[in-house]
């Protein structure tokens, strides 16, 4: 494990400090992700149509974000021409706000789905809110991990995003047998399959940020390996 302070000590004060604004406002702009995915998923489960509308009006923010953040990398890379570690932390920055923008996202299509769902009794949902309660510590704790550089946890993080696989698989194959059940619950059930499915692609974009904070902090490029392959060559690097 290392710290973010490992990565931007420089000569440069003022160089050091600009890494460190890119470092905090990607831990911004994640916070403000949580909070939308946070609501979405209160709005859905709760129906409550209010904070639906709340979520979808703030996701220019977090797009606004973005724009800013990646615009910042791209001065900070012309003015400083950075090499090794400081270059890897800006292209983990840029990807990562990449990734919690598309987490917006599927936040945001949440949110529109709960004003399509009425109805929702606790045999339909009770599924679905366990499956957010684990994209939702998942998100957390690629936050945590990228705010302390912390590769164990990234390592964590990932392992747990593909059980969430599997627990979207399982959620799907029930809501289905709700379906044949009572087809006057496909509408409300269709629905509700689709936001899984916008969790477990929200556990996917996690699993991004945790490849990225593993690209800076140790200069391994881990994407499209096997969660095997992984933990050797983390293993290896220690």
């Amino acid at each position: 494990m290392s710290d973010v302070r490992d990565v931007t000590q420089h000569i440069s004060q003022r160089f050091n400090a600009e890494l460190r604004h890119l470092h905090n406002q990607v831990l911004g702009m994640g916070g403000l992700v949580e909070e939308q995915l946070a609501n979405a998923i209160t709005a859905l489960t709760d129906g409550d149509e209010q904070l639906a509308k709340k979520v979808y009006n703030n996701d220019y923010t977090v797009n606004a974000l973005e724009v800013s953040i990646d615009e910042e990398c791209t001065q900070v890379i012309v003015r400083r021409q950075p090499a090794a570690s400081d270059l890897r932390l800006i292209m983990a920055v840029i990807k990562t706000i990449n990734d919690l923008e598309r987490i917006g996202d599927e936040a945001e299509g949440i949110a529109r789905q709960s004003i399509k769902i009425s109805g929702l009794t606790q045999k339909h949902s009770i599924s679905f809110i366990h499956l957010s309660e684990r994209v939702r510590e998942v998100l957390h704790g690629a936050l945590d991990a990228f705010a302390r550089s912390d590769t164990d946890e990234a390592v964590n993080v990932i392992r747990s995003t593909f059980k969430i696989d599997d627990e979207y698989e399982s959620l799907a194959r029930q809501l289905m047998t709700y379906m044949m059940e009572d087809p006057r619950m496909i509408p409300i059930v269709l629905n509700l399959l689709w936001s899984a499915r916008a969790l477990e692609r929200i556990a996917a974009h996690t699993r991004n940020v945790c490849e990225n904070i593993i690209y800076f902090a140790k200069g391994m490029d881990v994407r499209h390996i096997s969660l095997e392959q992984l933990e050797q060559q983390t293993l290896e690097q220690k």
